[in-house]
């Protein structure tokens, strides 16, 4: 079973030509963990009083497949410029084909990596001067989740009230030196191999590591609350954690993507301004 939806500039879904709004929130089955999403997209506006062109809207992209057995839910933020590429590559070379579920997890983070490098290279044949800006997150069997940031925008994960941001970092095997926030749950199983969601400091985080393709996978426990992916307009404005703390409250991720949006808008974002929330209940 195939069913996707990929909102655009010029669907139903549009206010105006200005806003993306209102996917209704979407349940997984009751014996799974409960999922719901929500997304928002405003367009890039100039506050310096010159006629800077507009550029397109964001493309966002929830996708639900059913492989086996395995629910799998794919949810993408891209730039304009690459549109629904990423997740084109995905279902042509992840969802149509078999994998064993123990191969699912590392299969979909290579298969997403391979994605994105993908859409780097037809994005740099015909646009040189432009750059992959995408944030992806899968969602296996509402266990875990793989994930993938480039050109700025950015997952966040947050985890017992704490954003936590993919960065570039090394793998560990072993169980110790992590804080037990970061992988509660994932230190009671043996033999995980888990790339770090870190938190870090903001301040001292370099600009071009937000530019790299970063790809990691991790579980999901009792204290994963919701994940974020959004552009850079978001990000430009506010910090990671700010971003988390405005919304945390907000139990419909529908309404907690407007807020952030609207929050974004408010501050004077002058990128595009675009974002996915999914909670887990």
């Amino acid at each position: 079973v195939f069913r996707w939806k990929s909102l655009l500039k010029g669907s139903d879904d549009v206010d105006g030509g200005a806003n993306v709004k209102g996917s209704k929130n979407v349940k997984k089955p009751s014996w799974m963990t409960p999922i719901s999403h929500g997304y928002h997209i405003l367009e890039a506006r100039s506050w310096g009083g010159e006629e800077d062109e507009v550029e397109k809207l964001d493309n966002v992209v929830v996708q639900r497949e059913e492989k086996e057995g395995l629910e799998l839910w794919f949810y993408g933020v891209s730039d304009a410029s690459i549109g629904d590429g990423i997740s084109r590559y995905l279902q042509s070379n992840f969802f149509d084909r078999k994998f064993k579920e123990s191969l699912v997890v590392k299969a979909s983070k290579d298969t997403m990596r391979k994605a994105y490098l993908d859409a780097r290279a037809k994005l740099e044949s015909d646009k040189p001067e432009k750059m992959v800006k995408s944030a992806s997150a899968m969602i296996i069997n509402g266990e875990k989740i793989v994930m993938a940031q480039m050109g700025g925008y950015r997952a966040i994960v947050c985890r017992d009230g704490m954003a936590h941001q993919l960065r570039v970092t090394h793998q560990y095997t072993g169980k110790r030196h992590w804080p037990h926030r970061l992988i509660s749950g994932a230190m009671r199983i043996p033999r995980v191999r888990i790339q770090a969601c870190h938190t870090g400091s903001e301040s001292s985080r370099k600009q071009t590591d937000s530019l790299e393709l970063i790809a990691a996978s991790e579980r999901i426990d009792s204290e994963t609350e919701f994940i974020i992916l959004a552009s850079n307009g978001i990000f430009e404005v506010m910090r990671n954690q700010e971003a988390v703390d405005l919304i945390r409250h907000i139990d419909d991720p529908q309404e907690a993507a407007e807020c952030l949006a609207r929050e974004a808008s408010m501050r004077m974002s002058r990128s595009n301004i675009s974002c996915v929330v999914i909670r887990f209940d």
